[in-house]
């Protein structure tokens, strides 16, 4: 067998590769391959924990790159929630704010309403008082009507009754009163009515025949009266009789003259020897007990006029009286017709009403009772 290892070897050079040795059953080498098996566990081992080894350390790897991963991601939490904190202390502030404008405003709103609550206390007491007061005025005036209408039913512009009216008396039985009696022109016109008649011959003598045209008038404004002298009736009325009648010579004194006889604020009162001082006017304007302030004439005045509640005072002549007077007493007439007071036949208001026009017509002549 060694010759032919021998004869092998020798040969394998010239072919140019090796053989590989095949140890036989038996051979003493053997002990060799068990030494070739115990290297080889050792690599095993080795390469075991060098994977081992290589394992731990990237295990320690991740392990730092986690670590810094969270501490990162910590990092960012943190932040976030200063942030958060911040917010929530705006919003704290903010709320914190509103809540203290809401008890403002409730308190405010509160107090206005105790205000409007007292205001109302405090109007509705007014209102109280007032309607205590207007039902005192209304129960005044229901009187004074119940009494106006007793005076019509027994007392008429034509046939006044003296003794219902005191001041109807001539002044000579009459007499002054200390200081100045005052009567408003409703008044003035009854006594103006009164001294008339008792002069002029009674109606009932005299011959009478109806205008159809002026009945007719009369009657269509009876069915609506009223003060409104657009009306055909008043129409006629003014152009011819009181138009006329309050014509002065002072033309503007005398359109404030018409315009308060028509609302009824002329207040003519007697005038005694000695006069009170006049003020807000001159002189001239106002006349004096020698001089007449609507004609302008040396006139003896015997009565003065106030307009309204002016305070000013004119001093007129009798004549101008009775012209004034007259306009008077036929608006006192018709207002009693409108306000339902004068209870007679349609015929006998017309003759009332001529006859008042007529009494016009004489003062604008200048006829006049000397008592004036």
């Amino acid at each position: 067998s060694q010759a032919n290892f021998e004869e092998d070897s020798q040969k394998q050079p010239a072919v140019g590769h090796w053989k590989p040795l095949m140890p036989s059953k038996g051979n003493k080498e053997e002990p060799e391959t068990g030494c070739q098996d115990a290297g080889g566990v050792d690599e095993t081992q080795s390469t075991e924990q060098l994977n081992v080894s290589r394992l731990r350390s990237s295990s320690v790897e991740i392990r730092e790159k986690g670590s810094e991963f969270l501490k990162e991601e910590l990092h960012k939490a943190q932040k976030e929630l200063k942030l958060k904190d911040k917010e929530c202390e705006r919003l704290s502030k903010v709320r914190e704010q509103l809540e203290q404008e809401l008890e403002e405003l409730t308190a405010s709103l509160f107090e206005e309403a105790h205000k409007m609550v007292r205001e109302a206390n405090t109007k509705q007491a007014a209102s109280e008082k007032q309607l205590r007061e207007a039902r005192g005025k209304i129960d005044m005036l229901q009187a004074e009507v119940t009494a106006l209408k007793t005076l019509v039913i027994t007392s008429t512009p034509s046939s006044p009754n003296r003794e219902l009216h005191p001041q109807l008396q001539s002044p000579s039985k009459a007499g002054f009163r200390k200081g100045h009696g005052r009567n408003k022109s409703t008044s003035s016109a009854m006594v103006s009515a009164a001294s008339q008649n008792v002069t002029a011959e009674p109606v009932s003598r005299e011959c009478r025949e109806v205008d159809s045209i002026l009945f007719a008038e009369f009657q269509a404004w009876k069915e609506s009266p009223t003060l409104d002298k657009s009306c055909s009736f008043l129409d006629r009325i003014y152009r011819e009789d009181v138009g006329p009648c309050l014509d002065f010579t002072k033309q503007e004194l005398s359109e404030l003259v018409r315009v308060a006889v028509e609302q009824n604020t002329l207040t003519i009162e007697p005038v005694a020897s000695q006069t009170l001082p006049v003020v807000k006017v001159s002189a001239e304007e106002c006349g004096g007990p020698k001089k007449c302030a609507l004609s302008g004439l040396p006139r003896t005045c015997k009565h003065r006029i106030m307009l309204g509640d002016s305070g000013n005072y004119y001093y007129i002549s009798p004549s101008c009286r009775a012209r004034i007077t007259a306009v008077c007493n036929f608006f006192t007439y018709i207002r009693y017709i409108q306000q339902g007071l004068v209870r007679q036949d349609v015929e006998l208001m017309y003759w009332e009403v001529m006859r008042l026009r007529r009494e016009m017509s004489l003062a604008k002549l200048g006829f006049y009772p000397s008592e004036m």
